[in-house]
């Protein structure tokens, strides 16, 4: 399975050979470059003495001489350039030229002699033999020291071009192959001709479908296992990442694995073959199987770590007291200090955020839980002597923690407060981008108090690593609407957390926010209970509805936009919600014609970059779509154009955009803009954690699937004074009255354990699955055909019955194996120890 021959690939495609003069760009980001070339030799109509030549290149060397395949295109702005596909460094094609080379100034120590025996004995191919096994060196007598210097200056000067040259081959530009580079290193080629199906799991961007090609024409078969092995870690992550799901069952699990590889190569697939990789996944560790449930192996240690961690926490021995103070007392201080009275429900809610280590707060909008969390934080300053004044900490860090899952609920929690506030993933120093997320986040917090606001948004993965970071002394208090849509990524945790009753928590339930009676908040209210308002067609003061259907919309939305900004409504005020992207009412269609009407494009003075179809003016309103915590922004924000750098005028000659957020000014290369979107009309998911003077919302029956109550709700809270709803009246009716289906977790099940006395020995127990003989994972079919009998006979990853389980033993043998995956266990025969044990007893 070794790389295609480039020669014989290429052999038919106009080349350019020269001397690379000077290397006018490199991508900061990918492996593009524009080089400057004097031409040796051509195979293309060019009469010039030197060429500008674009491409995807590893470590090109000024003065050095390449072969460059591809084509002759023309730059709108720049005239005509070599387009290269692929290249190769030219090395000497004759033995003398060889051993000139080896025995040149870049190979210390090796001259003439050495080099001529070297060729002698390994042939005018030397360089690429040594560079794919060293020990051909062995037979030549040369010192260890020799060896290992002609290898390392091979490995610099050939090794890097080598594997962006096979990138190239295999058809991969240039952002894709620095990835793939930049995740494997000098393994790239190595891996990928093993398993190329690995780059489904560690490569963003990179699905089965182009991963089963790749395969293919390395030779894989239709049936070969890590084929099959693919399919099934890919239809897993659909099925649960994708799906918002920690856990699938199998039945669907194999059907999805086999029509994703059918689908893929016109090959049956014998269900009794994936069956048998199922199991062998289970044994690697790589999926865990427990009851009916499959998981992929980071979602189910994920789930037992965080009600471990919670355990933790709320179990510290040190129990929250203050015999100096009455906190009844003290609630009465905060009443007169704000100015208010606190109901019983809201003493409640402090009360047991100052005297437990973890506490849930929940209510929808105008409930008063901005009114809790300053109360918490004040009341918590108080009983612990602390200052509010972030100046008196210069050298030591502030005590209280804030922070949110977006940069826009982070700023508006610290508005509410008066303290600052990050996003999570500021707070604990990670990407969202990480490769392996069962490792991500070492960071530990500082500080005495947690609050964590909109809890709703965060998801399984985030949550660990956040309680891994919380120090068992600090004190946790989250926020959230349980009402509201669950996650982007796996689980449903605060929901979950609130189901498992073991944490102390609090409803927030009596609306005190009526805004001057607002009809917003009651109506969200209602849509909560699963009903609406009898008035909800007759114009209210702050919202009305505008009935139409789903082929009017588009007009209906253009109408009170244009009016809406003919009254003084700026770009950031007016926010549509859409639930989906495709369609007449979808995101995709409506984003452009808001944009024409508040931001048009004028004249040929007002400054527009494009991309594909996509226009980005100066003023545009636009959303960024990943976490770059290296320039504090993350997915969800949303920001405005405030500049454009076209190619001729920046200092890397790419267009460019600038776009200020709340947090921070970014400048974006063309090579990034797939990092934003227009933003007049988001998805309600990603307009969750924001509040917009007025919300457009369009529902139509047209987008079925997706009516469901939370959705509604979410949407509808969005809206701070206006809410115009559009559309068909029986589509709100029916999102009111649909309940969406509960995610498939076990996290409430397993704090439930954890908290009952069920400790890590029995998730040890469970995730030893694909070691034990078991009983049948799939349900029982009635009456089942031969083949999927047989399927069931093999799936067995769980005991047959509580008697059979037998723990196994937990191996503590050092191999790298569990060194490279952070296995380590740091608490090996210190079960039940904690550091107490070695603290003196008081007297």
């Amino acid at each position: 399975m070794a790389i295609v021959d480039i020669a014989k690939t290429d052999e038919t495609k106009p080349t350019v050979t020269g001397t690379v003069q000077s290397i006018f760009y490199e991508s900061p980001d990918n492996f593009f470059k524009i080089l400057l070339v004097k031409v040796a030799h051509k195979t293309i109509d060019w009469h010039e003495t030197e060429i500008v030549v674009t491409g995807s290149f590893g470590d090109i060397k000024e003065d050095e001489r390449y072969t460059f395949y591809g084509k002759v295109v023309t730059h709108p702005k720049y005239g005509k350039q070599f387009q290269a596909d692929n290249y190769q460094v030219d090395q000497p094609t004759t033995k003398a030229g060889l051993v000139a080379y080896l025995s040149g100034e870049k190979f210390t120590g090796i001259g003439q002699k050495t080099a001529g025996k070297i060729v002698d004995t390994l042939g005018i191919d030397a360089i690429d033999k040594i560079l794919e096994d060293p020990t051909a060196l062995e037979p030549l007598g040369l010192n260890a020291k020799k060896q290992a210097q002609l290898v390392e200056t091979l490995t610099i000067n050939n090794g890097m071009e080598q594997i962006i040259i096979g990138l190239n081959n295999y058809g991969f530009g240039s952002s894709m192959a620095y990835n793939i580079y930049q995740t494997y290193h000098e393994d790239t080629l190595k891996i990928i001709q093993e398993n190329p199906y690995q780059l489904v799991a560690d490569i963003a961007g990179i699905g089965f479908k182009r991963a089963d090609n790749l395969a293919e024409t390395l030779g894989f078969a239709a049936d070969s296992a890590v084929r099959v092995q693919g399919a099934l870690m890919q239809a897993l992550n659909e099925l649960t990442n994708q799906a918002g799901d920690t856990y699938t069952q199998a039945k669907p699990l194999l059907a999805a694995s086999i029509e994703l590889m059918e689908k893929a190569r016109n090959v049956a697939i014998d269900p009794n073959l994936v069956a048998e990789q199922l199991m062998a996944l289970a044994h690697d560790g790589k999926v865990v199987g427990d009851e009916n449930r499959i998981y992929p192996n980071g979602l189910f240690n994920a789930e037992w770590q965080i009600a471990n961690h919670l355990m933790r926490i709320e179990n510290e021995r040190d129990q929250l007291s203050y015999p100096k103070h009455d906190l009844d007392q003290e609630i009465r201080h905060l009443e007169k200090r704000f100015k208010m009275t606190y109901d019983d429900v809201q003493q409640e809610a402090i009360k047991l955020a100052m005297t437990h280590r973890a506490f849930l707060l929940t209510g929808g909008p105008g409930t008063g839980k901005t009114t809790i969390i300053n109360g918490i934080v004040t009341l918590y300053a108080e009983l612990n002597g602390l200052s509010l004044d972030i100046n008196e900490y210069k050298d030591t860090p502030f005590p209280i923690l804030l922070a949110a899952p977006t940069g826009r609920a982070a700023k508006r929690m610290s508005e509410t407060t008066g303290l600052p506030a990050s996003t999570i993933h500021r707070l604990l120093g990670i990407t969202g981008r990480e490769n392996n997320p069962d490792v991500s986040g070492n960071k530990e917090l500082e500080g005495g108090l947690l609050i964590i606001d909109e809890m709703s948004m965060v998801d399984t993965y985030l949550f660990r690593s956040l309680l891994r970071a919380v120090p068992s002394h600090m004190q946790v208090v989250l926020v959230g609407d349980k009402d509201q849509l669950p996650s982007v990524g796996a689980g449903q945790v605060f929901f979950d957390l609130l189901q498992s009753k073991v944490i102390p928590a609090v409803e927030l339930q009596r609306i005190y926010r009526q805004d001057d009676q607002s009809t917003i908040i009651p109506l969200a209210h209602e849509i909560n209970q699963g009903q609406l308002p009898a008035d909800l067609l007759k114009p209210q003061k702050d919202r009305s509805f505008i009935q139409c259907n789903p082929y009017q919309i588009e007009s209906v939305i253009e109408q009170v936009v244009t009016k809406a900004k003919a009254r003084g409504f700026e770009t950031k005020d007016i926010q549509v919600l859409a639930p989906m992207y495709k369609g007449a009412a979808g995101i995709d269609q409506l984003n452009p014609m808001i944009q024409n009407i508040m931001n048009p494009k004028l004249d040929d003075r007002k400054k527009q970059v494009s991309i594909g179809n996509v226009h980005y003016r100066i003023g545009d309103k636009v959303l960024h779509l990943v976490n770059s915590p290296e320039q504090n922004v993350f997915n969800g924000e949303i920001g405005q154009i405030t500049g454009i750098t076209y190619a001729k005028k920046s200092a890397d000659k790419v267009d460019e955009i600038t776009i200020a957020f709340d947090s921070a000014e970014v400048t974006y290369k063309r090579s990034e803009w797939h990092k934003i979107t227009l933003a007049y009309c988001t998805s309600i998911h990603k307009a969750q954690g924001s509040e917009f003077e007025m919300v457009i919302l369009p529902l139509v029956n047209q987008y079925q699937r997706m009516l469901k109550r939370n959705l509604l709700y979410t949407a509808v809270t969005r809206a701070k004074s206006l809410l115009i709803l559009i559309g068909e009246p029986s589509a709100f009716q029916k999102a009111a009255q649909e309940l969406s289906a509960n995610r498939q977790t076990t996290l409430k099940e397993r704090i439930q354990s954890v908290f009952n006395g069920e400790q890590l020995s029995t998730a040890i127990k469970t995730a030893s699955v694909g070691q034990t003989e078991a009983k049948t994972i799939v349900d029982q079919p009635a009456p089942p055909s031969a083949p999927e009998t047989a399927v069931d006979e093999q799936l067995n990853l769980v005991p047959e019955d509580d008697d059979a389980i037998q723990e196994t033993p937990i191996s503590y043998v050092l191999t790298p194996t569990v060194l490279t995956q952070q296995q380590v266990d740091p608490m090996i025969g210190m079960t039940g120890v904690t550091p107490y044990d070695f603290m003196p007893k008081s007297k």
